[in-house]
């Protein structure tokens, strides 16, 4: 395991780097994160694909798979906006977006965008998704 609470699992399959955090940091990859890590390599063959199971940073039960950072870097995004990059990944992800995933964050970038900033962006905290709980009527 590396980086304590932020542990990955790191693999290196054809010239591909995966780096993943398990279900909430538990170190093991439960059934949603593994389809969606699947989906993206099927469509996308990305040189680097990073998975963040982020439940755990939100108000969801223990071993929770519905939040989720992903870094994507993918020669298929060549000449594409961030818009079209984004469609890509929500296509690939359908079935999982309309079921058990509530919030997907993404970074896609072409092989030269991640060279120039190789890192998986930090998410906000979690504020509790209730308007009470923020003071808010």
């Amino acid at each position: 395991m590396l980086c304590g609470q932020l542990a990955r699992h790191l693999f290196s399959m054809a010239g591909r780097v995966c780096l993943s955090r398990g279900s909430a940091g538990s170190g093991t990859m439960g059934p949603v994160e593994a389809a969606i890590r699947k989906k993206l390599e099927q469509a996308l063959n990305p040189e680097v694909l990073e998975l963040r199971n982020e439940s755990g940073g939100h108000a969801v039960p223990p071993g929770s798979e519905t939040h989720f950072r992903v870094a994507v870097v993918s020669s298929r995004f060549e000449g594409l906006s961030p818009l079209q990059r984004h469609r890509l990944v929500h296509a690939a992800l359908s079935q999982e977006l309309a079921g058990p995933v509530h919030a997907l964050a993404i970074q896609a970038r072409t092989p030269a965008q991640w060279r120039e900033n190789p890192q998986l962006d930090a998410s906000p905290p979690c504020l509790g998704g209730s308007k009470k709980t923020r003071g808010t009527p």
